[in-house]
């Protein structure tokens, strides 16, 4: 059967399920211009590679681009060679295609440059690979069994793969190997068990072990080990406790003790129970940096004479700060930086402001304890208007420093937009290292001796990378100059060229509307929004835009699907309510304890602020938000049920009783339903009065007052808020005969980021809006 005949068939047995007879055409139209933007790619890490001529250098940039059709992302390497002029110019000159880096887990060049590890992790019951390669052959193939580890950790949070400086070993996190488990035959249990399959016995489960939680569900326990990348050894760095969890891991300049890494506990609830809670996108994990020996060089240091001879014990270095990650030493390894999200540890909030720390590292490399910690960044409480905010940092360059050894280049998030910031952690001076009078957002990708690599873009202008030098020296601060670099990257269709071209974004300060007395100063002070509106247009349809956390934050920068929302006709207004990152402390921690009031106040204040200037059509507005956005979205349609004409939630928090019980992070309820005093009262059993409490907080207790059209995309593999609960609110609102539609992804978790829920879940936000908008 040709597939004209096909179609005909399918259309003669009817729709497809869900599809709604006058939107088959919406449909269509709809997902051929999202397949336009999805088709994009996206610019991940960078490397550049110093060489002998201080005027040239190499660079290598990571290119991400969603397969539709295989359900996963691929991946590409990107060579180029940048020379220098005297004038200041830099050319970039690009090889004329990419490689791909077919299942390839993780990209980690050697410091020289001269080295490329690969790691392709194990399926199945296949082992582990790690790929070195030199520059023009593969120098070495390890294979690493299960029974030695599993596999290697890739993601941006425990992730610790590093080179030492001589480029013979490799350190890196893996799953530790499985413990044994019950083995059982037709005779019962069997004593002695063995490693080999017996198709006449089968394994047990033996006893559960937590895992940490959402995206985290086969993975239970990440142990550090060294690879010899001559001889193939790997080898588990020992002493090291089944009760932590190990990440993030460095070679220091010690001799003693060559490996620095993070450390979190099982026992991180509040209550200090033996338990794992969910750790992606929480901060407030309380962890701490340690020492071990490199396995190898411990051995080798060993008197021959005596087999018995002890190792050298594992040392805490940060006993007297919560928490402790990101650690990099200094270029001449006299002290070494970290990151700190105490902030968050300490009250509870699952992100907040974070602070930075150095240690002075003993030149002797003798470590006989806790070090003594300096603070270089302190939290900001309460920002002046357009000062400094504070740091909030999701991740530092694996070498982030200037050639002065002492300043230190990372991203960071400043009200609405990303920043590059430059510290100096002598001085403890901040700079801020992007323009400063861009709403654009920056990132910086990697540095070329005193020069920076970066990614810039906006709401409306796709990711363009820039090099940034130093011009001149004012009032003890670098000024910048940014060159716009020429790449590679195929321009998008004239279609999506001119849709982007043919909108403008602002942010707008929204005053707090009446302030309580009992709020600190720092939440009295006007949020943001960022708009989104055609050039030409005024009365078009609004979808106001919620992010989740609630400790997160929409920044100014691309997103393919808020572009795609626009694309349709649409303004966008982008809340970044109180409790959002970048606007200091005392406004981040005003929410907890006010959620489902303050932020859905801020948001409806924002509607009011862009309504009364004549910005939006007030009668055709949408709402759209995923997971605490979601919850925000939820009780908006039922506390101004006459506001918008459609809504859309993804994997939404609907009810905090039924999440409570469910969730891999129930202290988050009694954080955001209690405030600081929720870390205090968390119990894995709460109490039919908190219950009804919860309950009483949660969008489902405003149902009834609900009357919006209203898409649910839920994850069925999603542990952070369980498909529970959006099916839940949704059946309830078909209960009530109010219009409902609800997809449920089978394979997918919280983010619903794999590229086909991606694709599918914008492509029916649209075609839902579309319906209820353009009557």
């Amino acid at each position: 059967m040709d597939d004209a005949h096909a179609c005909e068939a399918a259309t003669d047995k009817g729709l497809p399920s869900g599809i709604d007879a006058s939107m088959v055409d919406e449909y269509a139209s709809q997902s051929k211009l999202l397949q336009e933007f999805v088709k994009i790619p996206n610019i991940g890490k960078a490397w550049i590679f110093s060489s002998k001529n201080e005027n040239t250098s190499r660079a290598m940039v990571s290119i991400g681009q969603s397969d539709l059709l295989a359900n996963k992302k691929r991946n590409f390497l990107l060579n180029s060679h940048i020379s220098k002029s005297a004038a200041k110019s830099v050319n970039f000159q690009w090889s004329p295609f990419p490689i791909e880096m077919s299942g390839v887990s993780a990209i980690v060049p050697s410091p020289s440059g001269e080295k490329l590890l690969l790691v392709r992790n194990a399926e199945d019951d296949s082992p582990t690979k790690l790929e070195i390669w030199g520059p023009c052959q593969l120098e070495n193939e390890i294979h690493i069994p299960k029974y030695v580890h599993g596999s290697l950790y890739a993601d941006a949070w425990f992730e610790g793969i590093s080179w030492n400086q001589e480029e013979t070993f490799i350190a890196y996190v893996a799953e530790e190997p499985p413990q044994p488990k019950p083995e059982f035959n037709d005779s019962g249990y069997k004593k002695e068990c063995s490693s080999q399959k017996d198709c006449k016995s089968w394994k047990g489960q033996g006893d559960w072990e937590d895992n940490w939680g959402e995206t985290y569900s086969k993975k239970r326990i990440p142990a550090l080990f060294v690879a010899n990348i001559s001889s193939g050894e790997v080898r588990t760095v020992k002493g090291i406790s089944r009760s932590l969890s190990v990440g993030q891991v460095v070679w220091s300049p010690s001799s003693s003790y060559s490996l620095v890494f993070v450390a979190w506990s099982d026992d991180n609830g509040f209550q200090e129970t033996p338990r794992k809670l969910g750790i992606v996108y929480c901060y407030n994990r309380p962890c701490a940096l340690y020492a071990a020996p490199d396995p190898f060089k411990e051995e080798a240091d060993k008197p021959s004479t005596d087999s018995k001879a002890d190792t050298t014990a594992m040392v805490k270095l940060t006993a007297d700060v919560s928490s402790a990650f990101f650690p990099r030493f200094s270029p001449d390894g006299k002290f070494l930086v970290f990151i700190s999200a105490k902030s968050a540890v300490d009250s509870g909030a699952h992100n907040a402001t974070n602070s930075m720390h150095k240690v002075d590292w003993p030149a002797d490399g003798k470590l006989e304890g806790s070090l003594s910690v300096a603070d270089v960044v302190p939290i900001v409480m309460s920002p002046q208007d357009g000062c400094f905010p504070g740091i909030y940092c999701s991740g530092l360059l694996r070498f982030p420093w200037l050639s002065d050894g002492r300043t230190m280049v990372l991203s960071s998030v400043w009200g609405s937009r990303e920043v590059i910031l430059s510290v100096n952690v002598a001085s403890g001076e901040v700079s801020r290292v992007s323009p400063l009078d861009s709403d654009y957002s920056w990132k910086v990708l990697a540095l070329d001796n005193n020069n920076i690599l970066a990614v810039s873009s906006s709401l409306i202008t796709q990711p363009q990378m820039y090099y940034g030098s130093e011009s001149s020296q004012t009032d003890k601060s670098f000024q910048w100059d940014w060159q716009e670099i020429s790449s590679p990257f195929p321009k998008p269709s004239d279609k999506v060229s001119s849709l982007l071209a043919d909108h403008k974004f602002s942010l707008l300060k929204i005053p707090i509307s009446n302030p309580s007395d009992k709020l600190p100063d720092g939440a009295k002070l006007p949020f943001e929004a960022i708009f989104v509106s055609c050039k030409d247009s005024t009365s078009s349809p609004t979808v106001v835009v919620l992010h989740g956390g609630p400790h997160s934050v929409y920044p100014s920068s691309y997103s393919k699907s808020l572009a795609f929302l626009y694309a349709q006709g649409y303004n966008l207004l982008v809340v970044n309510y109180r409790g959002s990152l970048g606007f200091g402390e005392e406004a981040l921690q005003s929410l907890p304890g006010n959620i489902g009031s303050q932020d859905v106040n801020d948001v409806l204040t924002a509607l009011d602020f862009v309504t009364k200037r004549g910005l939006i059509d007030a009668s055709r507005v949408a709402v759209v938000g995923g997971s605490h956005g979601g919850f925000l979205t939820t009780h908006l349609i039922g506390q101004a049920p006459e506001t918008f004409v459609a809504a859309a939630a993804r994997n939404p928090v609907c009810n905090l009783s039924l999440m409570v019980g469910t969730t891999d992070i129930p202290e988050w309820c009694f954080l955001e339903m209690y405030g600081k005093e929720g870390k205090n009262c968390f119990t894995e059993s709460p109490s039919a009065e908190t219950l009804a409490q919860f309950y009483e907080k949660s969008p489902i207790s405003h149902i009834s007052k609900v009357k919006t059209p209203t898409l649910f995309l839920l994850g069925a593999k999603d542990l952070r808020v369980p498909v529970s609960n959006g099916l839940q609110y949704a059946r309830t609102m078909k209960e009530r005969g109010l219009e409902t539609k609800i997809i449920v992804f089978p394979e997918d978790n919280h983010g619903l980021d794999k590229p086909q829920a991606d694709y599918e879940s914008f492509l029916n936000i649209g075609v839902w809006f579309k319906k209820y908008m353009s009557k």
